[in-house]
């Protein structure tokens, strides 16, 4: 047999071999019911690690293939589209990393990121399980690129948005406190506002991306994304400065702040210890629903992700209204100064048919929010939209498990004192614990020297640490 016919036959094989595997890849990948495909994108969060992001020119910045590829193809549009972006999303997703992690500091599970060089799946094999952790890993990360893309439109770091200043177009009451003239307020509108309309669509369009609420599962993710959403939304606060002379604060300039990220750590935390496990309706939302977590009901001409991006001024003028601003089975209404999508007008050739088939679109997009979760247990009330949700029960945490990523309790510090989680008895899972003397040298006694610099001493402290067995 000559060498070209021994190649013929190799390079046979070899079809054969990889098609093979393919198949079984593709198949492996359709037959795992498991988590939803949305959570590739937290390994965005390898972008602000040294030599995977570098400045080409202003503006443009280079990204690690490898890096490039945990994003949907929607998800790469958006980051083109929007200028500015990508630096508020790593923001966004080290954020959700490091308040997971304080949030669970002294619990078993401790959110442990042990995949962070790998770039894809950042917090391990855990999320391919529906229990109560995943669920809250997914509210708190989509809770933190809301609460980053706001925070970064008002910082002027994204190209295609600006501070919200929809509110601005109308009177604040008038104060009517004691004293107060009548119909003569004391504060007025102005500043910078974080435009959480913004960061809230956009959230929606990149941290949804995958999720199409086909199954229960990806219904459990896309709950719990909007339930972060919503605490980011309902911790906006009104912030105020004084103008008048000799700070008599005559006038008040006011504007809609974020809250501290850490308030809406807690709050996610506490919706964790209080979640539901709940199982598929029957029923749907009432139309309209799909907006009951606070995005006005806008033509999709005029709120959404355009040819060049989002709207800048994807806020309406209604989202801080207080009969507006999110609760828990709350409507929100279209907005009266937007055009309705009957009213579209006949532009540029395209007919009246194409104009529908576009809302029949947007429609379809928004119906994946229109379902209805029922508690598992038929004594329990139903969820509401700021609950985290959950499918099936945590596993103990306590032994290594390589096949779900959990690391174990075994090494782990412990309070001998405390009778909650952190304490030796429920940390260690009965297991026991070891108890040491160490010798810790920290700085102290530190005073500042003019100028500029600052003198420490050293002190050797003795202290006892208990580490589970």
């Amino acid at each position: 047999m000559d060498l070209s016919a021994l190649l013929r036959i190799y390079s046979g094989l070899l079809l054969v071999c990889l098609s093979t595997t393919l198949t079984m890849v593709q198949s492996e990948k359709a037959h795992k019911p498991g988590r939803g495909r949305g959570s590739m994108w937290w390994g965005i969060a390898k972008v602000g690690e040294p030599n995977n992001i570098s400045p080409i020119s202003s503006g443009i910045l280079y990204v690690d293939p490898a890096i490039h590829t945990t994003l949907r193809r929607k998800q790469r549009r958006l980051v083109r589209d929007n200028p500015g972006v990508l630096g508020a999303l790593v923001k966004g997703a080290n954020l959700a990393i490091s308040e997971c992690q304080h949030q669970f500091r002294n619990r078993r599970w401790n959110c442990s990121t042990r995949n962070f060089l790998r770039g894809k799946n950042l917090f391990g094999k855990i999320v391919d399980r529906g229990c109560r952790e995943t669920g809250f890993i997914y509210a708190i990360t989509s809770a933190a690129v809301t609460h980053s893309i706001a925070r970064a439109c008002s910082e002027g770091s994204i190209e295609s948005c600006t501070c919200d200043y929809s509110h601005q177009s109308r009177s604040p009451q008038a104060n009517a406190q004691a004293g107060s003239v009548a119909g003569v307020r004391d504060w007025e509108w102005g500043g910078c506002s974080d435009n959480i309309g913004f960061g809230f669509k956009f959230s929606r369009e990149f941290v949804d991306t995958g999720e199409r609420g086909r199954n229960l599962r990806e219904k459990m993710n896309l709950h719990n994304n909007e339930a972060g959403r919503a605490h980011v939304q309902s911790e906006m606060r009104q912030e105020c400065k004084c103008h008048g002379m000799s700070g008599s604060c005559t006038v008040k300039t006011c504007w809609m702040r974020l809250a501290n990220f850490r308030v809406i750590g807690d709050n996610l935390k506490d919706r964790f210890d209080g979640a539901s496990r709940v199982m598929m309706s029957n029923s749907v939302r009432p139309s309209g629903s799909a907006n009951a977590v606070g995005i006005p009901s806008l033509s999709p001409n005029a709120v959404g992700v355009m040819a060049n991006g989002l709207s800048p001024n994807a806020a309406s003028s209604s989202v801080y209204d207080d009969e507006r601003m999110l609760n828990d089975e709350h409507v929100i209404k279209h907005h009266p100064n937007m055009p309705s999508p009957n009213s579209l007008p006949n532009q540029n050739g395209v007919s009246r048919n194409a104009v529908r088939g576009r809302q029949g679109r947007q429609g379809r997009k928004n119906n994946r929010y229109s379902f209805v979760l029922k508690p598992h247990n038929p004594d329990h009330k139903p969820p509401g939209n700021k609950d985290i949700v959950y499918l099936e029960p945590s596993p103990s945490f306590c032994e290594k498990n390589l096949r779900l990523g959990i690391q174990g309790t075994h090494g782990r510090q412990c309070n001998d004192t405390s009778i909650g989680v952190d304490g030796c008895d429920l940390m260690c899972c009965g297991r026991g614990y070891r108890t040491q003397e160490v010798v810790v040298v920290e700085r102290c006694a530190c005073t500042f020297h003019w100028c500029c610099e600052v003198k420490c001493k050293l002190c050797r402290t003795k202290k006892t640490i208990h580490t589970c067995l």
